[in-house]
């Protein structure tokens, strides 16, 4: 009975974080769709190509700039107050923030050189839209990095409004002001306006925060902390860059192989095909302090209750979200314009690899969070640099459909490893069957 009863209530209070979570994500879904519909909408097919091959690079170097602690911070937050040191919970969060900007400013100067190569060696190329990415770096990351810093100190409003609603509402106000005076964006300048207004985003959240939460910036404590969390921190970010390739890469290839209108068309089915994480992944920002809260402390019941129910939530949301592509997804595309029609079976195979996603469950929360980020990456490092060889042999022969089915399959086979290691060595079943753990072991 007392397994049973701590079931009970870190569910319910993981749902209620969650239902707060997931009206602010929902409301980030709609905004984000609102936010390309307009851009492919008021642009050049393909200049809206250049865009979306230039945003994802950046949405990929902006992750990676983050160093991994945008996760760190998750993890070691609430595994320092379990432990009562409050001073190594301070530290982290200040050296998280110093590490997330020094190494995003030095990604932006690297990728800014790269871009500058590229021109000389590539001089009838479009090249403007890699220099305008670069710019987007430091805004990504840090805003990525400041939303985890908040969200492990539990303030869910403030880490998620600035960015996941402000931002994306900015953006398509801005866009359809632009083009009442007469400009029409290209893809170099519709990324510099994405950028400029992010800026402004993570400036107003850190105004906001300042006094009221632990300090996000302490360059001080940095050296500690390095010798410290130095090695962990390096295996989370390994995590969340493979991650980020995994759902960024594929963009910047069809782009690269096929062109910029491909390119358009295949982002536009695979942001489509990703609103199929929004539950999960909005319950994957209340439950990812729980977990490890619940697991340094020993409570593994509470932990398995909180997988479980994320993994069916997350599920059942997929199914029908699923349902409504394959019956809608056409005229969904159309939304985006005339020229991008031609992306439904690709949303449909890219759809049916998020389905085996969430039948997994929380399963990189469920790693990381109890520190087996090391087994993590060496998974998904493995299943992702076969998909990348996969990617650069089918794109050539097999366009767009070939990507989408490499994509599937990837995140079939990382999911399914993940959830049985997981369940083996964690002592958490973090897919769909992990009710039956709980229920043994009640």
């Amino acid at each position: 009975m007392a397994v049973r009863n701590d079931q009970n209530s870190v569910v319910v209070q993981g749902l209620v974080r969650s239902v707060i979570s997931l009206a602010i994500k929902v409301g980030t879904a709609v905004l984000s769709y609102a936010m390309i519909v307009t851009l492919a909408r008021l642009m050049d097919p393909a200049e809206y190509g250049l865009f979306a091959i230039g945003f994802a690079l950046a949405t990929f170097l902006g992750v990676a700039a983050g160093a991994g602690q945008q996760t760190a911070i998750l993890r070691l937050w609430p595994e320092a107050l379990v432990a009562r040191d409050t001073k190594a919970a301070r530290q982290a969060m200040g050296a998280g923030g110093a590490i997330t900007l020094l190494a995003s400013v030095g990604l932006t100067l690297v990728t800014l050189a790269g871009a500058g190569a590229y021109s000389l060696l590539n001089p009838g190329l479009p090249q403007a839209h890699f220099l305008a990415a670069a710019l987007l770096i430091i805004p990504l990351a840090f805003a990525e990095y400041i939303s985890s810093a908040l969200r492990a100190q539990e303030s869910i409003w403030l880490a998620l409004l600035p960015r996941d609603i402000f931002w994306r509402l900015g953006v398509p106000v801005a866009a359809w002001g632009l083009f009442a005076l007469g400009f029409v964006l290209t893809g170099s300048s519709a990324i510099l306006m994405v950028a400029g207004l992010l800026y402004v985003m993570v400036g107003v959240q850190i105004l906001t925060a300042r006094g009221r939460y632990a300090g996000l910036l302490n360059f001080s404590g940095l050296k500690p902390y390095w010798a410290r969390r130095g090695g962990a921190s390096r295996w989370f970010w390994a995590a969340t860059v493979i991650d980020s390739a995994a759902l960024n890469l594929d963009i910047i290839l069809v782009g690269l192989v096929l062109g910029s209108l491909e390119a358009g068309v295949y982002f536009n089915a695979a942001r489509t095909a990703s609103l199929m994480t929004l539950f999960m992944y909005a319950i994957n920002v209340v439950i990812a302090p729980m977990i490890s809260r619940h697991f340094h402390a020993g409570e593994l019941n509470k932990a398995q209750a909180i997988a479980s129910f994320c993994a069916w939530a997350g599920f059942a949301f997929s199914v029908l979200i699923f349902a409504g592509f394959a019956l809608f997804g056409q005229p969904l595309l159309n939304l985006f314009g005339e020229a991008y029609g031609g992306g439904y079976w690709v949303l449909i195979i890219l759809g049916m690899g998020y389905l085996f996603d969430a039948a997994n469950g929380p399963t990189r929360v469920v790693m990381v969070m109890t520190g087996h980020e090391r087994r993590y990456v060496t998974i998904i490092a493995y299943v992702n640099l076969m998909a990348l060889a996969g990617f650069v042999i089918v794109i050539p022969i097999y366009g767009m459909l070939g990507a989408a089915v490499v994509n599937a399959t990837g995140r079939m086979v990382v999911n399914i490893a993940i959830s049985l290691w997981a369940r083996r060595y964690v002592g958490i079943d973090p897919s769909l069957f992990g009710i039956l753990t709980k229920k043994a072991g009640s």
